[in-house]
């Protein structure tokens, strides 16, 4: 059995992944009081016809005594050999303002006296627990409906059983670091083809940036030490019980030599890794 515990503030699409994740197959339940999660998986585990992939949904609905039992209880389920992965989503506070304000919804710790803005805070100290157990985070703050279903697809329903998900993704300094990375590498000291007019419309997916970047030895040594780093400390993360790893590469704008290093990273590391995906942040139609 395997359980996926979907936990995030609101706003950050919990409801979404949860619907998708229900279309593909697995059991799921909504807005689950974290004190029954063992007896649901008990009762799974016992009297289930076939039921392989449950999903619940543990979010700030539940009574803040219930959410500082998670850690104690996802440690008990994984000594029962239940493979327990947590995936957080988030998205900025002003991002999650915007769309309980176009959604008109109610967030569910406001009140009279708690505003949107203080119960959005609020949230984040109350799913703190939750959030630090966390096997993926992922920040849907300029990701659209297609774009967050597409990153479940491919690293929670597509990932194999076993083994590390790993997930390449370029980004542009100018736009703020991903707040989903586990690894960061800044790739700005090797040369920019920007500064190359006749590159600067294309991106390190093409041809003339990639052999451009290819003609510099500091490039390739870069390359050599991030690979030498990851292959040596990838093993000792997933010993840690790490399921997802995102390692993120930043450039300025995030579409020339971040984007090139990650394809790299990608095709060296497909025939170690049997799940490897990569991403481009700033590349997104």
């Amino acid at each position: 059995m395997k359980l996926t515990i979907i936990s995030g503030r609101s706003g950050s699409g919990k409801s979404t992944v949860l619907r998708y994740l229900e279309d593909h197959g697995y059991h799921c339940v909504d807005n689950l009081a974290a004190s029954l999660l063992p007896a649901l998986t008990e009762r799974i585990t016992t009297e289930s016809d076939g039921i392989v992939n449950v999903a619940v949904s543990i979010d700030a609905r539940n009574l803040s005594v219930d959410l500082s039992l998670v850690p104690g209880i996802v440690e008990q389920l994984k000594r029962q050999d239940i493979q327990v992965d947590v995936v957080f989503l988030d998205a900025g506070s002003e991002t999650l303002l915007k769309r309980f304000s176009e959604s008109r919804r109610k967030h569910p710790l406001s009140t009279d006296q708690v505003g949107l803005r203080e119960a959005i805070d609020k949230e984040s100290e109350l799913l703190e627990p939750i959030a630090l157990l966390a096997s993926l985070s992922i920040d849907t703050s300029s990701m659209s409906l297609q774009q967050l279903q597409d990153a479940i697809s491919q690293r929670i329903i597509e990932k194999s059983e076993t083994g590390l998900a790993l997930q390449f993704q370029s980004f542009g300094f100018k736009n703020g670091i991903p707040a989903d990375a586990d690894i960061v590498y800044d790739v700005r000291c090797l040369p920019n083809p920007y500064w190359e007019t006749r590159l600067r419309a294309q991106s390190g997916l093409d041809d003339p940036v990639r052999s451009f970047l290819e003609s510099f030895d500091i490039v390739q040594e870069m390359f050599t030490d991030i690979c030498g780093f990851l292959e040596t400390w990838l093993p000792r993360f997933e010993e840690n019980s790490r399921s997802y790893i995102t390692v993120a590469v930043g450039c300025t704008g995030g579409r020339h030599r971040s984007v090139f290093f990650c394809e790299k990273l990608a095709r060296h590391f497909e025939g170690r890794i049997a799940n490897v995906q990569v991403r481009h942040r700033e590349l997104r139609t």
